[in-house]
């Protein structure tokens, strides 16, 4: 029998790890970090043997010479390693990734693409760092595409929650599966759209993304300089409003927003949330709990971090 045990939902940032000494909210910083710490020993207490691992694609594992909305690793799989997140070939549950590619596209309700050696980024890695320490655990990678318009739609990703749902469920051998959405809140990336960028930054930006499949540490220096120079563009409000739905079991209702509108709200980092709202929907949209809500401009990002799990009682 298989059964998905527990869900998280967790902002990511690599300045966590480059710039702490630079952090100035380091009170906010700290109570982010400490909910991360919190979020990993809930995961250690529902004992899962995998965790399916839905995250963004930052352009060191995929570039514009091929673009998937959906893929799952069903293989190998390799971490980049930028900015101090962890590098090198992780564990995959490979039975039950195939099952999952199989089943979706089987099922006629979704052609996702698969890897057999899959390079993941920090979108995912920094999940790793924080929320797996020392589980011994294997991991099934998806990675949903937030950054190269046209991006699948916040209803389409609910969808695939809820297809994954149901084929992790169907899975014939016996599993304790934890979900994770990395990513998000709002916040607003120096990152231009691909197809009409913008002045020399943006221009050298789609450049790396389109040729740095063999090279991309060549361009990383000056991409770090330019995400640096950055102003911060948090959104409190949208913020608490989404964490709330998760809390409420409600995380659906973002899909009113479209693309357009949800990057015009609360940034085009915001288009991460597709990461959270996988995860609700394979935990079937079980009400939640905010463990810790933290807009911390130094990471560009509003940082929060919500546990769901589907055997505590509505009220508790």
């Amino acid at each position: 029998m298989t059964e998905i045990v527990l869900g998280v939902g967790a902002s990511h940032s690599t300045l966590m790890n480059t710039h702490w000494d630079q952090t100035i909210h380091t009170d906010r910083a700290t109570r982010f970090r400490d909910a991360l710490y919190a979020a990993r020993d809930e995961i250690a207490a529902a004992r899962p043997d995998t965790v399916l691992l839905v995250g963004s694609n930052h352009f060191r594992g995929f570039w514009l010479d091929l673009i998937p909305s959906f893929t799952i690793g069903v293989g190998e799989c390799v971490a980049s390693g930028e900015s101090g997140t962890p590098k090198g070939p992780q564990r995959v549950d490979v039975p039950l990734a195939r099952h999952l590619a199989g089943s979706l596209v089987e099922s006629g309700r979704f052609d996702v693409a698969y890897s057999a050696r899959l390079q993941i980024d920090h979108g995912q890695s920094h999940a790793i760092q924080y929320l797996l320490a020392g589980l011994d655990v294997e991991i099934v990678p998806l990675v949903v595409n937030v950054f190269a318009p046209p991006l699948p739609t916040l209803a389409r990703c609910e969808e695939l929650g809820r297809a994954i749902r149901e084929a992790v469920l169907a899975f014939p051998q016996s599993r304790r599966v934890a979900v994770i959405g990395s990513g998000g809140l709002s916040h607003r990336l120096p990152w231009p759209d691909w197809r009409d960028p913008r002045g020399d930054d943006e221009e050298f930006m789609v450049e790396a993304w389109l040729n740095g499949r063999d090279n991309w540490q060549d361009y990383d220096a000056r991409r770090r300089e330019i995400i640096r120079a950055a102003e911060s563009a948090i959104n409190p409000v949208f913020d608490d409003e989404f964490l709330t739905l998760v809390e409420k079991g409600e995380a659906h209702r973002v899909t009113e927003y479209t693309t357009g509108r949800l990057e015009e709200i609360a940034g085009n980092g915001a288009q991460e949330v597709r990461t959270w709202l996988v995860m609700a929907a394979a935990l079937g949209h079980a009400p939640g709990r905010r463990l810790a809500y933290e807009p911390i401009p130094e990471w560009l990002t509003g940082m929060g971090v919500a546990v769901v799990d589907p055997t505590r009682p509505a009220n508790a």
